[in-house]
């Protein structure tokens, strides 16, 4: 029966076919993910490096120089800012990474040109957060049809 052979092959592959549009869609939406936590990765490796140039900065401005425990500080932003760049796959680095815009903000107190660095990088961190979610919003849509 060829005729019945062809039938069921059909059917098989309509069925493959769905598997296979639905396998393509969460590529597509891992693929969507990964670009956003790499950009939000990119915007915290930058804001970290900024974040080194204050000791720079202070050393310059300020005839007493750095202490110790203004160091100290600049280096551990750094190292949260670089850390929870890796955390961007996850929720908590999301937020821990919009509460540390808070602590660059207040590295104002050191130098005070970083208020406005620091309000920079937050409003740019706010807008990447909107484009994430609007990522995520069309992939959502793309998913549905």
């Amino acid at each position: 029966m060829p005729g019945g052979e062809s039938a069921s092959a059909g059917i098989g592959s309509a069925g493959l076919g769905a598997a296979a549009a639905e396998e393509a869609e969460r590529a597509a939406a891992r693929r969507r993910e990964r670009a956003v936590s790499g950009t939000l990765a990119a915007g915290l490796i930058l804001e970290g490096i900024t974040v080194l140039f204050v000791p720079m900065a202070i050393a310059r401005i300020d005839t007493d120089g750095i202490s110790g425990t203004q160091l100290t500080l600049l280096l551990l932003l750094a190292a949260a800012l670089f850390t929870t760049a890796g955390l961007q796959r996850r929720r908590v680095g999301l937020v821990a990474a919009s509460v540390l815009q808070l602590a660059v903000i207040a590295t104002g107190v050191l130098v005070p040109a970083m208020y406005f660095l620091g309000l920079l990088f937050t409003g740019v961190w706010v807008y990447l957060l909107w484009v994430r979610q609007e990522v995520t919003r069309a992939g959502t849509r793309t998913a549905e049809g």
